[in-house]
C-alpha cells in the first residue's frame, strides 16, 4: 500500500491539476461554439449545433475588440519594454557593486513581491500628477508593478556571470554603456524571454488595475472592454459570445507561451537559483 501510495501521488497530483485547468478551458471552448439557446446554461457538453465562426464574428464586432486589442498593445508593449530595460540595468548594479546603500536598494526594490500595490495611493497619486485615465499612467502602475520581478531574476542570473568577461571589455577600452549592451544583456536572453512572457500574461488579462487607473471609455483595454460590454447589456443571456471573447482575447498570450515556453523554466531557475 506504501508504495502504491508513494508512486501514485504524483499521478494523482497531475490528474487534479490536469482537471482543475483542463475544465474551465474545456467549458470556454465549448461554449464559445454554441447557440445562445445551448449556451444559456453552461455545461460540458459537446454543441447540437456548431456556430463557432459566427461567435466569434459577433464577438469581435458588437464587443469593439480590435479597438480593445489596439488600446492593451499601446499599453501592455511599453510596459514590458521598460520592465525589461530598466530592471536589467538595476539588476547589473546590483550584482556588481557591494555596499550597504546598494543592499538597502536592492531589499527595498524586490519588496514589491511581497508589499500588494496600494490601489488606493495610487489613484490619488496619479490624479496628483495628472496620469489618472491616461495610457502613460497605466504605463507606470505596470512598470512598478513588475519590476521588482524582473530585478529579482536577473539579478541572480548576472551573478552567475564570470566577471572576468567585463573584465577583459574594460581593459580593451569599453565603456560601461557598450559593456552592458554588448556582453551583459546578450547573456540575459533566457531570463528576458522569462519576464517577457509573465508580465505580458499579467499585464494582458489585467482588470482590476486598469479599472481604477484608465475607467474604461476609448482607452479601454480588452479585459476592461469585456467588463463593460457585459455591465452594459449587450452580453446579457449571451455566454456563447462572451466565452467567444475570452478565446479570442487569449490568442495573443498562447501564442506567446508556446514560442517561449522553453526559456520559461531556463529561465526562472537560472534567475533564482544561481
Amino acid at each position: 500500500m506504501t508504495a502504491v501510495w508513494r508512486y501514485g501521488r504524483p499521478s494523482l497530483v497531475v490528474l487534479l491539476a490536469a482537471l482543475a485547468v483542463g475544465v474551465p478551458l474545456w467549458l470556454v471552448a465549448v461554449t464559445s461554439a454554441k447557440p445562445q439557446a445551448e449556451a444559456i446554461k453552461p455545461s460540458l457538453d459537446l454543441p447540437r449545433q456548431w456556430q463557432p465562426a459566427s461567435n466569434y464574428a459577433d464577438a469581435v464586432g458588437q464587443g469593439e475588440m480590435l479597438r480593445g486589442f489596439l488600446n492593451s498593445l499601446l499599453v501592455v508593449v511599453p510596459s514590458v519594454v521598460l520592465v525589461l530595460i530598466l530592471g536589467a540595468g538595476a539588476a547589473w548594479v546590483f550584482a556588481r557593486r557591494k555596499s550597504k546603500l546598494v543592499s538597502a536598494a536592492y531589499a527595498l526594490c524586490i519588496s514589491g513581491l511581497l508589499l500588494p500595490p496600494a490601489v488606493i495611493t495610487i489613484v490619488m497619486e496619479l490624479r496628483q500628477l495628472g496620469l489618472s485615465n491616461t495610457r502613460p499612467g497605466m504605463i507606470a502602475v505596470y512598470t512598478g508593478m513588475y519590476l521588482s520581478t524582473s530585478i529579482f531574476f536577473m539579478t541572480g542570473f548576472i551573478r552567475a556571470i564570470p566577471m572576468e568577461l567585463e573584465e577583459a571589455a574594460r581593459m580593451d577600452g569599453a565603456s560601461p554603456s557598450r559593456i552592458f549592451w554588448r556582453i551583459v544583456l546578450p547573456l540575459l536572453r533566457p531570463v528576458i524571454a522569462t519576464a517577457t512572457i509573465m508580465v505580458m500574461l499579467y499585464a494582458w488579462s489585467d482588470i482590476f488595475y486598469a479599472f481604477f487607473v484608465l475607467g474604461g471609455g476609448d482607452r479601454a483595454t480588452l479585459p476592461l472592454n469585456l467588463y463593460q460590454v457585459a455591465s452594459a447589456q449587450l452580453y446579457l443571456n449571451n455566454w456563447h459570445l462572451v466565452f467567444a471573447y475570452v478565446v479570442v482575447m487569449s490568442l495573443p498570450m498562447v501564442a506567446v507561451f508556446l514560442v517561449g515556453q522553453r526559456k520559461i523554466v531556463s529561465g526562472i531557475t537560472s534567475g533564482a537559483v544561481k
